[in-house]
């Protein structure tokens, strides 16, 4: 048992020491009102002092019986679906605490052991037994539903506390699945140019450096400016111009007033890598992408087209949900936005493929 915890949902001993105490307080009032009632004249001649002297007995054994349901019959028993173990213990616990209780209130107390009941007794008798079995369970019972709605509130916090770092761990792998695979395509294109020794190849190897110092520098956090990231997008758009040169025609356009606004990082190069591989490399002859930015209000509408790929392998097929890109995008989204904030479309129309992405950007 860790009596001791930082966290807002364990139980540290000044905890248990203060509901005990209050819970003695309370009950002891409570039982020296009712003993102050004149039908006790004669029988308690200071009920106050009699019902401090028997809480006094009886608290040890509430705890007793409390500690030991919570921290050793449930786990032992309970927990592991030995019902019938269990309520047997647990029986035996409080009738033998009920007998123990019976004798210290009659030594060591008043041989008037039970002047509430309904019939004075100085021996045990079987109503005296049920109705302080049932006293008891009364309190094991409210000190277990205590037990059980923290244990539940820290089992959650727990499950939510891990839940967040499962999601922050994916998306942070998920980006560094997007970083290796766009570096490898655009070092492709380095590669090509170079063979052909051509002179543009120290314009892309720029165009690379810059690419490179915003994956390595800008996607770190949750959320990056729309202007950084569109300013990415033009970058990867140039290096592609260069490789192409009249076979590619882009058409982008923006409207609307990006400043001041945020998106998850990538999110945007993603869907124009896929649109790239899928609808220019795997291309022949001259292909047009068109790519479209509004903002309306604190949404983004992105939209973006390729032609579907004519180019396959005996080993490959191209569906919607091909390529490291989408999926990893999918996933991004739906872990780094509530369903609400965004809205994901992808169709294919008259060898047309089609992304429409709505999304929160405010």
């Amino acid at each position: 048992m860790k009596f001791i915890s930082n966290h807002p949902y364990k139980v540290s001993l000044r905890h248990h020491i203060l509901f005990w105490l209050v819970y003695f307080s309370l009950n002891t009032l409570r039982w020296g009102s009712y003993f102050s009632d004149v039908s006790f004249e004669g029988v308690l001649e200071f009920p106050y002092w009699y019902s401090i002297k028997t809480n006094t007995l009886g608290f040890p054994i509430h705890m007793i019986l409390c500690y030991l349901n919570i921290y050793v019959l449930m786990p032992l028993f309970a927990f592991k679906k030995k019902y019938v173990l269990y309520i047997f213990l647990m029986l035996t616990a409080i009738f033998t605490m009920v007998f123990v209780k019976f004798n210290l209130t009659y030594f060591l107390v008043s041989q008037s052991v039970w002047p509430e009941g309904p019939e004075t007794i100085n021996e045990l008798s079987l109503n005296y037994i049920i109705d302080m079995m049932f006293g008891e369970l009364y309190v094991v019972t409210f000190v277990t539903a205590i037990k059980v709605t923290l244990d539940f509130l820290e089992e959650h916090k727990r499950v939510a506390d891990l839940e967040k770092t499962q999601l922050e761990t994916e998306l942070l792998f998920l980006k560094t699945q997007i970083s290796p695979h766009f570096f490898f395509n655009t070092l492709n294109n380095i590669y090509s140019l170079s063979v052909e020794k051509s002179k543009k190849t120290p314009k892309i190897i720029l165009k690379l450096a810059e690419l490179m110092r915003y994956l390595l520098y800008e996607t770190k956090n949750k959320r990056q400016s729309l202007e950084a990231e569109i300013l990415c997008i033009q970058n990867y758009l140039d290096l592609e111009r260069v490789r192409h040169n009249d076979e590619l025609e882009i058409d982008m356009s923006i409207s609307g007033d990006i400043s001041d606004k945020e998106i998850a990082p990538i999110i945007l190069l993603s869907f124009i890598e896929n649109a790239f591989k899928h609808g220019v490399h795997k291309n022949i002859g001259e292909v047009k992408i068109e790519i479209d930015l509004s903002i309306k209000e604190d949404f983004l509408y992105f939209r973006i087209s390729n032609p579907m790929p004519v180019i396959t392998t005996h080993k490959e097929t191209f569906d919607e949900s091909s390529g490291i890109g989408l999926e990893n995008v999918k996933k991004r989204l739906a872990l780094g936005y509530e369903k609400h904030d965004y809205k994901l479309e992808i169709n294919s129309d008259d060898n047309m493929f089609v992304v429409k992405l709505k999304i929160k950007v405010s």
